[in-house]
């Protein structure tokens, strides 16, 4: 009796599935890749002009992190113009103009060729996946480019000391979720430590991972590391400047200098040379806003330059707050930016998919858009994505 085969996956039907898993599944096993033709359209047009999907817009920046070309939109090989009479041009909805404000996003930062450029970076390394997380974070694009160009380095064995990165500035604007994001994309085991709950310098290696988007762990941070030695793993720091006593950082001197830790005296020391260190932090919040008041055009995105003039005005008000001695061992320190009105528009309109269900994925882009707009005023600065969830949140209610 023969086997029957089992059919492989092609990404005709896990498109059509309407289901974001198993789109990545698919593309996660090489069976297809995100630019094969789907049918007599590209994967992107088929998705785009799929009135039937509800998930369709998770799809498409599936289908953008894992590298689809939004040129392929404005090919009529693979983009046809709807058969109907009078239609001239690609279908409306596969146009910018006819996306909502997070898809016009998103499909704009995939056919933008720095970015492009700056996945280049870590294109042929193990960090490679993390090129992903700019179809979950909104905004932050130079910060995203020096995360990438250290990771280059350490790539490239062009750096000996372990690579540690303090992400700071404002709430809500992407700083924990990136750090989130790290350990997922990468597929490599990730604990959380809340430094608001450190009183000694013992208690960071019996901290438990507190982090609610990962699996339950019974582990403290010691013997999580003891588990992954000499391995791939990262350890996020959230709210490192928020530890009551300072001097409950020591410890991680050693670590982040020689890649070796001392977890108890007398005891061995353990090989961490390969552990990612991301610290967050709100340390200079208020500097990178005045910096972007003085820019002499703040509605403009911020220039690579004006980038660098933040990154070196910042490291030394986080050296007065956590000491030169620790920072000194610090990688690189990256600033998280402003949103611009596209970016907010980017995060409003991902808000109404996130909050309003089922519901809200059958209104249109222009419903979308208008909701919004009405959103848009509401936003607090300080708050950051916050306040845009919250407006939305508000006009869902209204809505309804």
């Amino acid at each position: 009796i023969h086997a029957i085969a089992t059919p492989k996956p092609t990404l005709l039907f896990a498109i059509a599935s309407d289901d974001v898993e198993q789109v990545r599944k698919v593309l996660d096993s090489g069976e297809a890749g995100p630019n094969d033709p789907v049918g007599p359209q590209s994967a992107l047009a088929f998705t785009l002009t799929n009135d039937k999907l509800a998930r369709r817009n998770d799809i498409v920046k599936v289908l953008l992190a894992y590298g689809a070309d939004p040129s392929a939109l404005r090919n009529p090989a693979l983009n046809p113009t709807a058969r109907a009479e009078g239609n001239v041009g690609p279908p409306p909805e596969t146009t910018l103009e006819g996306m909502d404000p997070a898809t016009r996003y998103f499909m704009a930062r995939a056919d933008n060729a720095h970015t492009r450029q700056t996945s280049r970076l870590i294109y042929r390394s193990f960090f490679r996946p993390l090129t992903r997380v700019r179809y979950d974070v909104v905004g932050q694009d130079w910060a995203l480019e020096q995360l990438f160009r250290v990771l280059s380095m350490h790539s490239q064995r062009l750096a000996v000391a372990p690579i540690v990165v303090l992400l700071c500035g404002p709430s809500g604007h992407g700083k924990s979720l990136l750090a989130r994001k790290f350990g997922s994309l990468l597929e490599v085991p990730t604990h959380t430590v809340n430094m608001t709950t450190l009183r000694s310098t013992h208690d960071i290696w019996q901290s438990h991972s507190m982090s609610p988007y990962e699996e339950p762990s019974s582990y403290t941070l010691a013997e999580f590391l003891i588990a992954n030695e000499g391995k791939r793993c990262v350890v996020v720091l959230d709210e490192i400047e928020k530890t009551e006593d300072q001097k409950a950082l020591w410890s991680l001197l050693m670590p982040w200098e020689l890649g070796r830790c001392s977890l108890a005296a007398g005891t061995r020391h353990i090989d961490v040379h390969n552990v990612i260190w991301l610290g967050t932090s709100n340390i200079g919040h208020q500097l990178v806003f005045e910096h972007h008041q003085n820019r002499p055009e703040q509605d403009k995105p911020l220039t690579r330059e004006e980038y660098l003039q933040l990154m070196d005005i910042l490291r030394p008000r986080v050296s007065e707050c956590l000491g030169a001695s620790l920072l000194s061992r610090v990688t690189t320190v990256l600033p998280f930016v402003p949103f611009t009105l596209e970016e907010k528009k980017a995060i409003a309109a991902e808000s109404v998919y996130a909050l309003g269900g089922d519901s809200a994925r059958e209104l249109s882009p222009q419903e979308v858009e208008a909701l919004v707009m009405k959103a848009l005023p509401h936003y607090v600065p300080g708050e950051g994505a916050r306040s845009l969830h919250r407006a939305i949140s508000n006009q869902l209610v209204d809505a309804m």
